[in-house]
Order: structure tokens, then sequence, then C-alpha cells
């Protein structure tokens, strides 16, 4: 059943777009897409197969082209972002693969999974087959300080997903608890990625920070935005079913912010739907209903905006150039999304 629920609020925006950081970075992305399928090569044969197939999806290499970018931005001229740049992809690309057997999911990207292809051991561990290659790349760099910037992502990004598992079905999540597995999950690698470009240049500690800032809360937007999404947004632009979220019974900000608002009789429906997984399919029509009733979604993405200045603020003392539109740019389309 597909609901559409407008996320506008009726103020008309430019149109943002990533094509000037894809412009800036195709160069040293075509190596970064090279050594990743070099790297994610292997004489077991269901190793490339699974990899490739989550690989070659159509994702938009995000975290890595932030990689690029920042690294070019801050002077760099070697080639070790190269490999961070990899390592990054293959972190992300192993938490989807493990993400989407803790979720059950059946669709990633528009495709199916490649838990539902290949079974759920093959999906967790070609995962950790792609930890161990980004680690070995990081290694290779000799960048003690990136390793340590990657290695403490790994371990929080898994925090994160311990974290969710806490709160999942617990309809008495505050807003604050699910910000806080969020910054993990999802704004960890975010702010790792764009902080490698400063450290791999060696800039200041201060610039570094500011990337790190950058990262961590345009990785929050990017969350958010998508939790808002999933109830008001099309299968095209999630990669996954409209509605996954509710059926998977996850709690998202939206559902927060509806249940503490509802009346007692709402609260129960959600505790159905969600707290005790007895939801059925005409049931998504009256969760939106309730999101809509209490602006959930409209709250939302307002948060969303408000990460995104954060991090475009965090840019701010850089002088203009190419790149610092660029990132700012991503801000944008990352926000703009839900129109």
């Amino acid at each position: 059943m597909g609901v559409v629920v407008s996320l506008e609020d009726g103020k008309k925006r430019p149109e943002a777009s990533i094509e000037p950081l894809v412009r800036l970075v195709t160069g040293d992305m075509d190596r970064v897409n090279a050594l990743i399928l070099s790297k994610a090569g292997s004489d077991v044969t269901m190793i490339p197969e699974v990899a490739n197939h989550l690989i070659s999806s159509g994702g938009k290499r995000l975290r890595p082209m932030l990689t690029l970018a920042a690294s070019q931005m801050c002077g760099y001229g070697g080639d070790d972002h190269i490999k961070l740049a990899m390592a990054v992809e293959f972190m992300h690309t192993a938490t989807l693969l493990h993400d989407d057997v803790v979720d059950e999911s059946d669709m990633r990207r528009g495709k199916l999974a490649a838990r539902k292809l290949w079974g759920n051991q093959a999906s967790v561990l070609v995962g950790d087959y792609l930890l161990g290659q980004a680690f070995r790349t990081m290694v290779e760099t000799g960048n003690l300080q990136a390793l340590q910037i990657l290695s403490d992502a790994a371990a929080i990004i898994a925090e994160g997903e311990v974290m969710q598992l806490a709160v999942a079905k617990n309809m008495a999540t505050t807003e604050d608890e699910y910000l806080a597995v969020i910054r993990a999950k999802t704004a960890a690698l975010f702010s790792a990625a764009a902080e490698l470009g400063p450290v791999a240049a060696g800039r200041p500690r201060d610039e570094e920070a500011a990337f790190r800032s950058y990262g961590n809360n345009l990785g929050l937007a990017f969350q958010l935005i998508d939790d808002a999404l999933d109830y008001g947004g099309s299968s095209a632009a999630l990669g996954k079913n409209v509605g996954d979220d509710f059926r998977e019974g996850k709690i998202t900000l939206p559902v927060v912010l509806a249940y503490r608002r509802g009346s007692d009789e709402e609260r129960a429906f959600w505790k159905r739907c969600l707290q005790d997984g007895a939801a059925e399919d005409a049931d998504l029509v009256t969760a939106i209903e309730f999101l809509r009733k209490h602006k959930a979604i409209e709250t939302t993405v307002e948060r969303a905006r408000h990460y995104g200045a954060m991090a475009k603020d965090a840019l701010a003392p850089f002088k203009d150039g190419a790149h610092k539109r660029a990132l700012l740019d991503v801000v944008d389309f990352c926000v703009s999304r839900v129109h």
C-alpha cells in the first residue's frame, strides 16, 4: 500500500544537488571504485558475489566522497585519501549487510537484500570480511590517527546497533535516547569520513574538529530525513519499501513524537502495532494519520534542518571556494530529499 504525505512547509527552496561534489571528486572517485572492486575480490566465490551485489547497487558513495572532498579542500597531495575513502565505503557496506540481518529487511537500494539471496549467515560473514579489508587498507596508509578515527567509529557504530536493540519496541524511548542511537549508528561514520580529510593533510586540530562537527551534524540530518521519508516518501527515494520502519516495529523520531503527543487511545495503538508486533496492513494508514495530526513528520524535518544548519556553521570559518560550496550543497541536498 502506498501512502504519500506532503513534507513541504510551503516555502520554495532552490533545488539542491550533490553534482558539484561529484564533479570535484570524480577523478579520485574512479580510483576509489577501482580499489573497491579489487579489495572486494576473494578466491572464496561467495564473497565477491555478495559484496558486489550491494557495492554495485547504485549507492551515492556519499561518505567516501566526503573524505575525498575534505582532503582536497585541505590541500592534501598524496594518495592515502583513496585508501581511506575505500575503507569508509567498506565500513558502510558492512554495516548495511549486518543491519539487514538484524532488521530482517527484504529490500536494500531497490533490490532484494543480500540476506534474501544468500542467507543471513553469508551476509554477516561477508560484512565481517569487508570490515577486515577496510582495516587492512587503513594500516597500509601508516596513519595512526586515521586508523584511530575509523577504529573508534567502528566501535561506536556497533554500540549504536546494540543501543537500538535496547530501545527496540520500547515506546517509552525519549527523543534524547533516540538521537543517541542515530548519533552512533549513522552520524559516527559521516563524522569520521569528513574528519579524515584534514587528518590526512596534517591540518591543525581546530580544522579536524570543524570537519568532525560538519560530518556529525550532516549524519544526524541525513538520518532524520530518512525517518520522515519512511512515512511520507516514495520507494524510489528510499531504496526500500515505504512504511518498512513501521512494519519492522522500529521506534523512530516521528513515532516517538506522535506517541508522546497522542491520547491514551493513540498510545495504545502504537503499543499494539510496534511494541507488541501486532500491526496489520491497514494500520499504516492510521499511523500516518496520527503522525500528521501531531505534526510529527514536520517536527522531524525541522530537527533535521536544525542539524543541517549546524553542519553548515561548522565550515563557516573556512574561506569560500568550490569545495566548501559543494559541501554546503550536500547539506541542502540531504535535507531537501523531503520535497
